[in-house]
């Protein structure tokens, strides 16, 4: 077991949603957040007062991950102020759902960017802080889509199932070291995204999930936590928080 007081995350997309439970869940543990936010400064600094009012530690930047030069100026930020970093979440993710033959190419890249390519722009300057870590950990939040698919989500599957190709690769490339890189794959979870699908729609869905609920923000975080404390022997694999709809 790791003891995560005191370390360094930085959450990337950790104002809301999934993001903002993985951010809370590992201030609980003691950990001090760097998160991001593109347009939405005041999300951040609600997340930040959150952690602040139980006495945690954390600041927000403003950095869009889908730009290299944003996402090195976050890192250099954490690490200038904290001095360390020991903890990478890459969650930062959108989406533009459309059938394939609608399907922009816009939209396309922009999913790709911002699912994807943030990524190696987060890791690439991140990791040799993480090498220096004496337990560092990259955690990719994937998706049960990346898995299985999803109709009109061609753009945001392709990027969710090379974010599990990448883990794999980043996992073995860097098993020798100190260094543990895994993905979560969420289901359907009950963010403000998955709550504004049609009622009937998301009616269907919680029927064909085998535990007939959505998941909470907070089983997520409590996912990153797990693999942040007791994942020391855990790499290159999919944490699959999904009721059992894939199995």
């Amino acid at each position: 077991m790791t003891e995560l007081k005191n370390k360094v995350a930085i959450v990337t997309g950790g104002s809301r949603g999934i993001g903002a439970a993985i951010s809370l869940e590992l201030a609980k543990q003691g950990v001090k957040i760097v998160l991001n936010y593109v347009s939405r400064p005041e999300l951040a600094e609600k997340m930040v007062a959150e952690i602040q009012e139980f006495g945690g530690e954390a600041f927000a930047v403003q950095a869009d991950v889908s730009n290299s030069d944003d996402a090195a100026r976050l890192v250099q930020a954490a690490v200038e102020h904290f001095g360390k970093l020991d903890i990478l979440v890459n969650n930062a993710g959108i989406t533009r759902d459309s059938t394939f033959k609608k399907l922009s190419e816009e939209d396309w890249r922009k999913v790709i960017d911002v699912n994807l390519n943030s990524v190696f722009n987060t890791t690439s300057p991140a990791l040799q802080h993480l090498l220096e870590s004496d337990g560092g950990r990259i955690i990719n939040i994937s998706s049960i889509i990346g898995q299985a698919g999803g109709f009109g989500q061609t753009n945001y599957a392709a990027a969710k199932a090379g974010l599990i190709g990448y883990t794999k690769s980043l996992a073995l490339e860097l098993a020798k070291s100190n260094v543990t890189v895994n993905a979560i794959c969420p289901g359907f979870i009950g963010t403000e995204m998955v709550q504004a699908i049609p009622e009937k729609v998301l009616d269907g869905i919680v029927a064909k999930i085998p535990q007939k609920r959505l998941g909470t923000p907070q089983e997520i975080g409590r996912g990153v936590v797990f693999l942040c404390k007791d994942g020391a022997y855990i790499t290159g694999q999919q944490l699959n928080i999904n009721g059992g709809l894939y199995m």
